[in-house]
Parts: C-alpha cells; sequence; structure tokens
C-alpha cells in the first residue's frame, strides 16, 4: 500500500498560502476554454457571467465544441486552454487509450445529472416488465431486467438491439454498461484488436454528440440512450421517449464530469491554474447555495444559445430539483444536479479509480493491474492538492467557508454502501481489484478479451 500512503501524503502537504487573488502573479491572462452543450457545463457559464474569473485577473472566453473528441484535441494541442471533460477523458489519455497525453483535473464539475432513455415504442414493450406502485405510476429506479425479454424478442427476430452513449470514455458508456449488466444483460467488451465495444453484447452501443441523441432516436437509428441533461428531459418535452432511470437512482452522488488541462500547461503557469480552479469553486458554491435558490437564474443563462441553447422549461426540470419521467409523471430530485453540496467539487482520487475501474471491466485496459497501478494512476491525474491551495485562498479572502472543504482527507471517499447502488454491490476506491471481481458480468482477475473470446 506504499502508494496509498504517498497519495494520502501528496493530498494533505498543501502548499500554505495567504496571498489574495490580486497578489497571484498570473502567467497567463487569456484563457480560451471549450465546453459541450450540457447542463453541467454550469460551472463555467456562472463563473465567467457572474465575473468569478474576472475578479481572478482572468480574460476567459468560452467556445462550445462539436463533440467531445474535438474537445479533447483542442486542449491537447493547446487551441483551448483547458475545458469542460468527461471524467474518462483525462484518465484515458493519460494511460494512453485513445489519444495519448498527460491531462489532469483539479476540480470536478458536478455529481449526478445523467439519465437512460428509451424511446415510446421501447417503453410500451418494458411496461409489462415494470413493477408499479399503488397510484399505478411505475415503480423507480427501473431495472433492466425490465428491459432484458424486449431485447431478447429482438435477437429472436435476428434484429440488433441498438443504443446510444456519448464517447467510449464516458460516464454514460460506464452506466449503461453498468445498468445492462445488473439487468443481466451483456453490454458487450473491447479489445486492442477490436475498439467496437460489441464484443459478445446484446446491446450494441455507439456514440452519438449529447445534442443529436433525440434526433437520432426519433429517426429509429437507436432505441435509447444515456446522456447528460437536458437531452432526456428533451425527449420527453417532444413527446418521443421515457427516461427510464437516472444515475442518482443507479448510484447516490455519483462523480460526473472534470476540468481538464494539460499537465503542461499546469506547470507553466501555476498561479493561473490556481486562479481558474478558485473561480470555478465560487461557480459551483453559488449553483448550490440556499438550497438551489439561484437555479431559475441559472436555468436562464444556461438557456442561451451560447451555452446550452435548450428550452427555459426543458432545462429547469432537472436543475430545478425535480425530473420528468412520462408526460406529467414529474418526480421530486433535488439532487439530480448536484454542484458543490456533498463535496463535489474535490477531485477523489476514489472516483478516478472506479472510472478505471470499468475501463477494465469491459476490456479497454486489456490486462489486470496491481491495486497499486490504480492508486499510481490516480494521483497522475487528479490533483486535490491543487484544489486545496485553491479553497485555501478562497477561506483566507473571505469568499468561503473552512467547514465546507474536506481539509484532512486521504483522497478517498468512504465505500458506497450496497444500498446505494442499483446491483446492491458496495464500492470501495481502496480495493479496486476486489471490487472488479465482484461484479457477475465482466473481466475478472487474469481474463482479457482474445479474438472476441474471453480467455484466463
Amino acid at each position: 500500500m506504499k502508494a496509498l500512503r504517498a497519495i494520502a501524503l501528496a493530498t494533505t502537504s498543501v502548499l500554505a498560502t495567504t496571498a489574495s487573488a490580486q497578489s497571484l502573479d498570473l502567467e497567463k491572462e487569456d484563457l480560451t476554454f471549450g465546453f459541450i452543450k450540457l447542463t453541467d457545463m454550469a460551472p463555467l457559464a456562472i463563473a465567467y457571467e457572474l465575473g468569478y474569473f474576472e475578479d481572478e485577473g482572468l480574460f476567459v472566453t468560452l467556445e462550445a465544441q462539436a463533440n467531445w473528441k474535438v474537445l479533447l484535441d483542442g486542449v491537447i494541442s493547446g487551441q483551448l486552454d483547458g475545458a469542460h471533460m468527461l471524467a474518462g477523458q483525462p484518465l484515458a489519455a493519460t494511460i494512453g487509450y485513445g489519444t495519448e497525453a498527460h491531462i489532469i483535473t483539479p476540480f470536478s464539475m458536478d455529481l449526478n445529472g445523467n439519465g437512460i432513455t428509451v424511446s415510446n415504442e421501447i417503453w410500451e414493450e418494458m411496461k409489462p416488465n415494470v413493477p408499479l406502485m399503488d397510484d399505478g405510476r411505475p415503480r423507480h429506479p427501473i431495472s433492466a431486467s425490465a428491459l432484458a425479454p424486449v431485447v431478447e424478442d429482438y435477437k429472436d427476430q435476428g434484429l440488433p438491439f441498438n443504443m446510444g452513449m456519448v464517447f467510449p470514455v464516458s460516464t454514460h458508456n460506464y452506466e449503461i454498461r453498468y445498468w445492462l449488466a445488473a439487468g443481466g444483460l451483456e453490454p458487450g467488451y473491447y479489445s486492442p484488436q477490436d475498439i467496437s465495444g460489441q464484443i459478445g453484447a446484446d446491446v450494441l452501443l455507439s456514440v452519438t454528440p449529447p445534442p443529436q441523441m433525440p434526433a437520432t432516436m426519433e429517426a429509429g437509428t437507436i432505441y435509447g440512450y444515456a446522456v447528460g441533461e437536458p437531452w432526456n428531459q428533451q425527449a420527453v418535452f417532444k413527446g418521443i421517449g421515457v427516461p427510464v432511470i437516472t444515475d442518482y437512482d443507479m448510484w447516490k452522488n455519483n462523480p460526473e464530469k472534470v476540468f481538464g488541462l494539460t499537465k503542461e500547461f499546469t506547470e507553466e503557469n501555476p498561479n493561473t491554474t490556481l486562479a481558474l480552479t478558485k473561480a470555478l469553486i465560487r461557480a459551483a458554491m453559488w449553483l448550490d447555495e440556499n438550497d438551489n435558490a439561484n437555479r431559475p437564474e441559472a436555468v436562464e443563462i444556461l438557456s442561451r444559445s451560447e451555452y446550452v441553447g435548450a428550452d427555459y422549461e426543458v432545462i429547469a426540470n432537472s436543475m430545478t430539483g425535480f425530473f420528468e419521467f412520462e408526460k406529467g409523471d414529474v418526480r421530486p430530485a433535488p439532487d439530480f444536479n448536484v454542484f458543490f453540496r456533498y463535496n463535489a467539487t474535490y477531485p477523489y482520487y476514489s472516483d478516478a479509480i472506479w472510472y478505471l475501474t470499468q475501463m477494465r471491466r469491459w476490456g479497454q485496459i486489456p490486462e489486470t493491474m496491481s491495486d497499486e497501478w490504480y492508486f499510481e494512476t490516480a494521483a497522475e491525474v487528479y490533483r486535490p492538492d491543487i484544489y486545496l491551495e485553491a479553497a485555501r485562498l478562497l477561506v483566507d479572502e473571505g469568499l468561503a467557508n473552512e467547514a465546507d472543504f474536506p481539509w484532512d482527507t486521504d483522497g478517498f471517499k468512504a465505500a458506497t454502501p450496497a444500498t446505494d447502488i442499483i446491483d446492491g454491490i458496495p464500492y470501495d476506491g481502496r480495493t479496486p481489484n476486489a471490487y472488479i471481481d465482484s461484479l457477475p458480468i465482466g473481466l475478472k482477475s487474469g481474463q482479457t478479451v482474445i479474438d472476441s473470446e474471453i480467455q484466463g
């Protein structure tokens, strides 16, 4: 456990800095940040609109990107100084899966915020398998076991069952795989020779950019998808689909996006990195303060064309503490989007390790890796030392409360209990291989995928 102890030491040995924002000697003041049109880019929009970047002496331009690959390539090339990223992107790039580059994150952007939606036709086929409450509405969360007979029927007819997710290393890919596997369906494997992710799959998952999800499903190309908001609620708003589960109901308060920068940028611009992290922390605080009292204002900002560009009502459905499943079936969801509470902005090593375990589970990491490797990789990418230094500056400036930050953590959350995860299997980031081996569907220790077969 040497690496684990080293991680704990790095986390708690935060640089002692008491300088005010004005005295930070910024290496770079003009910055361009990228984002995808999703509501969880909100900390960027709020830091810009409320002047938090300017308070730090930063002049920021925000640019929407066409898709996650274009966004990552922009950060690596230096066209973008940083970006709203899928949590799996910095990890995958750093270990060389796909595009290779050392990307780090000093800031986790949010918890929860995703859902899985199916078309109206698929929902009608699922409904006989879904338990009902006393009032006749479906009982949530809905297990993928309700989808399994539908998929089996398609297979019997010789028809592929297609669903969408946003990127191979996205939370959405791992969440829809988790949901399918928890319901007894095989979501497919990756191998070095076949990166489709469809080896041995009952459900064929493919990539669709988030804003295109509803139209792609409406066209019949896919029968459902996993995506962030507002694109699940958009399906309800348009009357073309039904969200069957939120990721909060799949894994209570699970990690979602991060803010990513190249390691080179942070080493060349340490004070600038601190300043932008401070601004993002302040934005996250504002988004959650006073029991989400600022959310209507945030929704108005996000609905603008330069940000998410969806109707106010669609974004408000989830951002203001509610979630609509079928038309009129609106249920309270106060934690559907969490930006600051529950230490949402702290980049926990255990969050990074969960993503790595899912990469290993489905074959993106083809060989068994030691627990130490997981700890060391997490520490290469997630940088709580930068986060806590920025937080200390905010506290010293009177802009944040000391009690709101996890100063004494070793970088690992307490284990997630079985009751908070849909398959009833607890998760502890301190034991990654034991966790992987506890999951009924997926690669186990010693196994790999060769020639479309699991071996070992």
